[in-house]
């Protein structure tokens, strides 16, 4: 493999250093860029699903992953007020066994930890705010704020949502902004009162609104999100604190166990949320995108990371394959991916619509077509997921 190429990953996040990895794996020199002064300075959950898994299989870390993630033995989804509940399947055996690998819900910080020592340090540059990119004839040179230029064959815009790469291929766009407001909190396992904690992966539907939580770091802490329909706040930053009564006031109305264990926390953080409509091309001259500067997504079907991460892995494979045709390259990763995240973007804003029914009626149809679904197809997911978990990236790109 010609060590010749040379690839530029604007974002240190997830999706831009598993490109990294991948790419260093079959010879070619990555350098990752992130704008922030450490990695994992955000602190909240992510769910893996068996899709990502099997890509970090095929990278050869399963194994890192295991040792930092959390493996639950059920799903469940609870109604809002009462608790009852809506579906409760069998996670850890049936994935498992169903689609290859299992699914894992870890500390985002814990991921990029991994991920990090996976890369050399002198191939990740930290405090580097990309400002624009130039295409040439031959490759392409980011710009820095600090007035570095980078030429590289290869610039990957992988610095999320708001990605100054894309702005420079496609003009600047505003996300869309979907309605939903959420909040975040990190809970130590054991200041969850013994009677509510749960190891179930848990989601509670309600009126205009759900609560997720699930156990991360090994099952150290609890990680909850919850979610509610308005526009009356419209910040992005994942780092805004805010108080707690502000959630619980929200929620007021909602299951008092759930309200005793989200109440735990010390910290909170809330943000909106925003998505972007998919894109028909990725890639300009020597350019490309990866994870949410190519598709942002709602996280209803739990995909944003796992999307990132199958991006990751396929344009290294596609320009390990081709490393004198980068074009030719370029085309095969946008005909692998293109169509997969755009069919999970679409799919997680109908997921959005279906989690936060107002209707009480239309909530209970909506139930009542799950319990029988569960009943009739006892091996499918909850979120009807098969054709998600069963993609095997390494299969997929042969």
């Amino acid at each position: 493999m010609p060590r010749s190429l040379r690839v530029a990953i604007i974002g240190g996040g997830i999706g831009g250093l598993t490109a990294a990895v991948a790419l260093r794996r079959r010879g070619i020199e990555a350098l990752a860029f992130e704008q922030a002064a450490a990695l994992g300075d955000i602190g909240a959950g992510i769910q893996l699903g068996p899709n990502a898994v099997k890509t970090y299989r095929a990278l050869g870390m399963e194994d890192e992953i295991a040792a930092i993630g959390f493996e639950s033995e059920y799903q469940t989804i609870r109604s809002w007020r009462s608790g009852r509940i809506i579906s409760r399947q069998r996670r850890k055996d049936v994935l498992r066994a169903r689609f290859g690998a299992p699914h894992y819900t870890l500390h985002r910080a814990d991921l990029l930890e991994v991920l990090g020592r996976a890369v050399p340090p002198e191939s990740v540059h930290l405090g580097a705010r990309c400002i624009g990119i130039d295409l040439t004839e031959w490759g392409a040179v980011a710009r820095f704020a600090d007035g570095r230029a980078v030429e590289a064959d290869l610039v990957v815009g992988a610095d999320g949502i708001h990605s100054v790469v894309r702005a420079a291929l496609y003009g600047a766009q505003e996300p869309r902004f979907t309605g939903c407001v959420c909040w975040r909190g990190l809970v130590p396992i054991e200041l969850v009162p013994k009677d509510i904690v749960t190891t179930d992966g848990t989601a509670w539907w309600g009126p205009h609104g759900h609560i997720v939580h699930y156990l991360v770091r090994r099952g150290e802490l609890v990680n909850f999100v919850a979610h509610y329909d308005s526009d009356a706040w419209t910040e992005e930053s994942w780092t805004r604190e805010c108080d707690r009564a502000e959630l619980l006031e929200t929620y007021a109305r909602w299951n008092s166990a759930l309200l005793r264990l989200i109440g735990c926390g010390e910290r909170y953080f809330k943000w909106a949320l925003y998505d972007r409509d998919p894109l028909e091309r990725w890639s300009k001259g020597r350019a490309t995108l990866l994870g949410d500067s190519a598709h942002a997504m709602l996280p209803y079907l739990a995909q944003g990371a796992c999307m990132a991460v199958e991006d990751g892995y396929v344009l290294a494979e596609a320009l390990a394959r081709s490393p004198d045709d980068v074009a030719a390259a370029l085309a095969r990763y946008e005909a692998l991916r293109i169509p997969r995240t755009r069919r999970t973007v679409l799919g997680s804003r109908f997921r959005a619509k279906e989690n936060h029914l107002a209707s009480p009626w239309r909530r209970l149809v909506r139930d009542a077509k799950i319990a029988l679904h569960d009943r009739l197809h006892p091996g499918d997911t909850i979120f009807r997921a098969s054709w998600l978990y069963d993609y095997d990236v390494a299969a997929e790109v042969i």
